[in-house]
């Protein structure tokens, strides 16, 4: 409300690496590495209190993966914080694990779906009510794969047609639903510009109103607020 700094943080073990946050909820933060490894130190961190646990190593891989993605958040349904990694090998093999800040321990997900079992790209996604999300790019299809850490299922949910490519793309979440900002196509408007909005209705992508600004405005979309501005 006020663009005035509350805290001057660090890393908390004084870290001068660059480092990055994937995901927060309740007041904890999640960090880790800005290039992720296998063996990147995972923090779950209370800057509020200035304390921190780091997860444990996971016992449950004896192969080298490289990680895709690392998500954190609350899951209301268990009412448990979760971290979930996705890993593959430079073979197309998938792997992921889910952390319980609860029981501080790794669980790795057996049953992977046959369409994960294939190449592909992976591209920034969000993580919401304990579900994470994930851009994911196959061939030519664009689709947003889901994966609840809590019932430990899986949804996959082919893009609209008019997302063809991952460079401008955003996803967040929008009233409380799944949403993709694109910003992309031209604005019929002179001098203004526009963001193209979906939202994930029943399972469906419903296409809203674009966001539209001035052309010397901003540029790029980071995402919505908790008050649901662009």
């Amino acid at each position: 409300g006020t663009f005035e700094q509350c805290l001057k943080l660090g890393h908390p073990l004084g870290s001068t690496e660059h480092y990055v946050i994937y995901g927060s909820s309740n007041g904890l933060v999640c960090i880790s590495d800005e290039i992720l490894n296998f063996d990147s130190p995972i923090h779950i961190w209370n800057p509020s209190v200035r304390k921190f646990r780091t997860t444990p190593t996971s016992t449950n891989i004896n192969t080298k993966f490289s990680i895709v993605s690392l998500q954190f958040g609350f899951h209301p349904g268990v009412n448990d914080c979760k971290a979930v990694r996705v890993m593959r090998t430079n073979k197309g093999a998938v792997a992921i694990e889910v952390y319980s800040l609860r029981t501080d321990s790794w669980k790795m997900i057996e049953a992977i779906p046959p369409w994960l079992k294939c190449t592909w790209k992976h591209h920034k996604g969000t993580f919401f009510n304990g579900v994470a999300y994930n851009f994911i790019e196959k061939g030519p299809i664009f689709s947003v794969m889901s994966f609840d850490s809590g019932s430990e299922e899986f949804e996959e949910f082919i893009a609209p047609d008019a997302i063809f490519r991952p460079m401008e793309l955003c996803m967040d979440v929008y009233k409380e639903q799944l949403c993709l900002l694109l910003d992309f196509y031209p604005c019929e408007e002179e001098d203004m510009d526009k963001v193209d909005f979906w939202v994930l209705q029943e399972n469906r992508w419903k296409q809203l109103c674009p966001f539209v600004y001035p052309s010397d405005y901003y540029d790029g979309a980071i995402g919505i607020s908790i008050d649901n501005k662009l």
